[in-house]
């Protein structure tokens, strides 16, 4: 039996190193390793009968979320099956925490791919940048983003993600050493970051490494000039891209300006209005599992929220509908109500809670606990616009990144796994 656990993990390790990859070119696989590593997992936990694991406080609070978006489901008569297979995220990062990435070596060599692949992310941008067109031949996005070396305009989150367990680290543990030269070279890399963050031209992925980087700052004193110089050369660049790159100064200027302007009347404020108008309609249940895309053209929720004095923007269904509202908890508020909203605001708190157990102590010390801790930080934040939770890659790189934080955390004393009977 100790064999075939010890194949088992073997295989999980091995499909979890190259998720990085996945995530950005082949996302059904991703979504496959997902479900198998969480599959497996169970089964070990069968072998071992050991399931301490689900005493923790995120545990619980993910059950509890699961549990009311598959009744809210149930309730509304469609999305049963997809609501119920929604837990395997969950389980997921379970297998992460207490399986898979325990072992610092696993550990490592997932640091070192994630770090690989967030310089290819830099290196396609320039190369995009610069030549007009990707290694596949794809030129701007139609609304002036780089698509790096993808097709699609991912590469502003996806280099977020990678950058901050793979690359972040390195910054730290340079600017630590002594002399100008270490803190120099700290201060390069994030400014590559941060103008080639520019270049890409997505606003939420550029605020998130702003936000990343001034954690660091507070965090890590040693990084805090340096931190300030990447940040102030990076203003610079904005300020020189109507030169450099037009079509990413407005979009990150003049068209961000304009939306926070007149935000109900832009397209992530009606979104986010039609979510609040289903929610206040179904407060209790919600619309069941992905209940945005099937309701949003109904025109019972062509409305504003006269009691927030909310008012329905000028241009009515033809941009208040999407696929998904944009932002994860309303998301959760519109399939299961608000209480699927604030079991998801517990399910954050815990993992938060959990990742930050004692690492500003040992930020200076162990920098990958710290990023980890801060990339968690980034992804929950709830006053942001963000892909579907329900979908790849948005879902593979939130839950690998939670998982492995916690995975760095020392387990409490009452979560130290039981000897099974092999």
């Amino acid at each position: 039996m100790q064999q075939v656990e010890q194949w088992m993990r073997r295989i999980a390790t091995g499909l979890v190193i190259p998720m990085p990859l996945l995530l950005l070119y082949a996302l059904a696989p991703a979504e496959i390793v997902m479900t198998a590593v969480a599959v497996l997992f169970v089964a070990h936990c069968l072998l071992r009968r050991d399931w301490t694991w689900l005493r923790q406080g995120w545990v619980v609070a993910a059950a509890l979320l699961w549990a009311q978006i598959v009744l809210a489901s149930l309730l509304a008569g469609h999305g049963v099956m997809q609501a119920v297979a929604f837990m395997r995220y969950f389980v997921f990062v379970a297998a992460l925490q207490h399986w898979v990435l325990p072992d610092p070596r696993t550990r490592r060599v997932l640091a070192r791919a994630y770090g690989a692949v967030a310089i290819w992310l830099v290196a396609g941008c320039w190369q995009q940048y610069l030549c007009g067109r990707n290694f596949m031949g794809y030129g701007r996005w139609a609304d002036g983003a780089l698509l790096g070396p993808l097709w699609a305009p991912r590469a502003g989150h996806a280099l977020v993600m990678t950058a901050l367990p793979g690359l972040f680290p390195l910054a730290i543990d340079l600017a630590r050493r002594d002399g100008a030269r270490g803190r120099l070279m700290a201060g390069a890399l994030l400014l590559g970051l941060v103008v080639t963050m520019v270049l890409i031209a997505q606003r939420m992925p550029l605020l998130h490494l702003l936000l990343a980087m001034g954690l660091c700052g507070l965090l890590v004193p040693r990084l805090r000039a340096v931190v300030g110089a990447a940040v102030a050369l990076g203003a610079g660049a904005v300020a020189l891209s109507p030169l450099l790159a037009p079509q990413a100064y407005h979009k990150l200027v003049l068209n961000f300006v304009a939306h926070m302007q007149g935000f109900a009347d832009s397209p992530y404020g009606m979104l986010f209005i039609r979510a609040g108008v289903m929610i206040a309609r179904h407060p209790w249940f919600g619309l069941g599992f992905d209940g945005f895309r099937h309701a949003c053209p109904d025109p019972a929720y062509f409305h504003g929220l006269p009691g927030l004095g909310v008012r329905e923007g000028v241009h009515g269904a033809a941009v208040g509908c999407n696929l998904h509202p944009h932002n994860f908890y309303l998301l959760m508020g519109t399939m299961g109500g608000v209480p699927a909203m604030v079991l998801f605001a517990a399910f954050a708190a815990c993992v938060l809670a959990r990742a930050w157990r004692g690492g500003a102590a040992t930020a200076p010390c162990d920098p990958q606990r710290l990023m980890l801790a801060v990339a968690c930080v980034v992804v929950l934040w709830p006053l942001q616009s963000t892909s579907s939770l329900l979908t790849q890659p948005t879902a593979g790189w939130l839950f690998m990144a939670i998982g492995w934080a916690l995975a760095r955390v020392p387990p409490a004393s009452h979560l130290q796994p039981l000897r099974g009977r092999d």
